[in-house]
């Protein structure tokens, strides 16, 4: 039997297949306009404060790197070290060790990935595209719709720019309801409503 289908490895074969599973959805997400990590980056606190939970995920770089690549170290990381793990076992003492144990035990290592690799990642990606910012921060400012035709109830990724100057992507959906703004459309943003931004035609386009 394979090292990939035997019991003692499911917790990592199911990680590799999460991985599968979040390059696809994000692949046809961007297809689709709607970026699933943008709309999740959108749901989560900002990383500002000096709590214990701020640090840990700071610790984490969220915030400074996209969630779903975050994930998709921790999986990765988390997968390698846990068919290692099950390899030097089953050479070492002849058998391999019960599923849950080696799971718990490669837990930290999935951290580690994160930690490591995530800096990197944090130093590729270009600070002015970061979402360090208060989501009301962004509203009132313009933007041009970058990805898409933004509908009411189809939403478009904008490109708005915030008070310093750094780029953020969102997701955007007309205010009034007849309104479409396709790729290239200049909008302001008005209000949010759950991840959603909602924008009307930027009333004073040479504000941009």
């Amino acid at each position: 039997m394979s090292l990939f289908t035997i019991p003692e490895t499911l917790p990592f074969s199911v990680a590799f297949a999460l991985i599968v599973g979040i390059a696809l959805i994000e692949g046809v997400g961007i297809l689709a306009a709607m970026s699933p990590s943008h709309l999740i980056d959108n749901l989560l606190p900002d990383v500002h404060g000096d709590s214990g939970l701020d640090r840990m995920l700071g610790w984490l770089h969220l915030g400074r790197v996209p969630s779903l690549v975050l994930l998709i170290l921790f999986l990765a990381g988390y997968a390698l070290f846990g068919f290692g793990l099950q390899m030097v076992a089953h050479g070492l003492i002849g058998h391999y060790l019960p599923a849950w144990l080696a799971g718990l035990l490669a837990v930290p290592s999935g951290l580690a990935t994160v930690r490591g690799l995530g800096a990197l990642v944090a130093h590729i990606i270009p600070q002015d595209e970061t979402s360090i910012v208060s989501e009301r921060s962004l509203l009132g400012r313009s933007g041009v719709v970058s990805a898409g035709a933004a509908r009411r109830g189809l939403a478009a990724q904008a490109r708005v720019r915030d008070a310093h100057g750094r780029t953020h992507y969102l997701m955007v959906e007309p205010d009034i309801d007849c309104d479409i703004f396709e790729e290239g459309a200049q909008i302001l943003v008005v209000r949010k409503i759950g991840a959603i931004y909602r924008c009307i035609a930027n009333p004073h386009p040479s504000l941009l």
